[in-house]
């Protein structure tokens, strides 16, 4: 995928692309503490007939990280709803795909912006917690004291299978959590996210929207009760549960993952 950038209010926005020219967009939305990389090669391997981007979040990956961003989800929305109207044609719609984090912001997308979303892939979202789970204060206190042990431990706990965390994952974390503000950015997003709710009535606005939920059977940062959560309140909803996968699915079992995105967005 070609790396780009963009200057989106007054911010400079990183985004990964791969398949320009085709008339089928897809945009991609990290969870958080990560970054647009994180999907691999799943938005390339959809390139043959789709418009593939991965975009850096604000605060995240190499995009601006503002000190004065408040880092809510509605805010990370408006911007994504930019990104989208800069990048397309005012008719054009696009396929949201959104992870934990990433999956709260797409959600918010299709219920404020209902007109730009084509289709709609939530995977492991977050968006109904009532407060973080105890997996997510371990990973804000690894992410405040970034250290090789302190962030493997807490990745060995988000996958289904510990040997999958390779340490490529974890260094990756500690440069970009070293990042000025940061840090800053990473608490207050867990703040303001994983303490509000999308809420049932404002979830059934996204019906009429194709909405594909995945989910990774050993979930332990969002478990997987919170799937049905969003396929009984979403009308032309399905789920799939990935075996044998963590909170994501993708880096674990891409090749599966990959064949169901094809299958749903075709």
């Amino acid at each position: 995928m070609d790396e780009r950038w963009l200057n989106l209010k007054g911010l400079k926005i990183r985004y990964l692309e791969s398949g320009k020219g085709a008339n089928n967009h897809v945009i991609f939305i990290h969870g958080l503490g990560s970054a647009a990389d994180r999907w691999m090669k799943i938005p390339e391997r959809l390139s043959s007939n789709f418009h593939s981007m991965a975009i850096d979040l604000p605060g995240f990956g190499e995009s601006d990280k503002p000190a004065n961003l408040d880092y809510t989800v509605d805010q990370f929305r408006e911007l994504i709803v930019s990104f989208l109207k800069e990048t397309f044609s005012p008719n054009d719609k696009t396929t949201v795909v959104g992870h934990s984090l990433g999956g709260y912001i797409a959600s918010e997308i299709a219920i404020q912006n209902h007109d730009l979303v084509k289709q709609l892939v939530l995977v492991d979202s977050s968006g109904m917690l009532n407060q973080p789970t105890p997996i997510l204060n371990e990973y804000l206190k690894a992410a405040m004291d970034p250290s090789e042990e302190n962030v493997k431990k807490v990745f060995e706990k988000m996958v289904a299978d510990p040997s999958r965390v390779p340490s490529q994952l974890v260094k990756g974390f500690i440069r970009r959590i070293n990042l000025p503000n940061a840090k800053n950015a990473f608490r207050l997003t867990l703040a303001n996210s994983a303490n509000t709710q999308i809420g049932l009535k404002r979830l059934a606005q996204i019906s009429g929207i194709p909405t594909l939920v995945l989910w990774g059977s050993h979930d332990m940062v969002i478990p997987l009760e919170h799937s049905k959560i969003f396929t009984d309140n979403i009308d032309d909803s399905r789920l799939e549960i990935i075996d044998d996968a963590g909170h994501a699915p993708f880096a674990e079992k891409p090749d599966q993952v990959s064949e169901i995105l094809k299958n749903f967005l075709t």
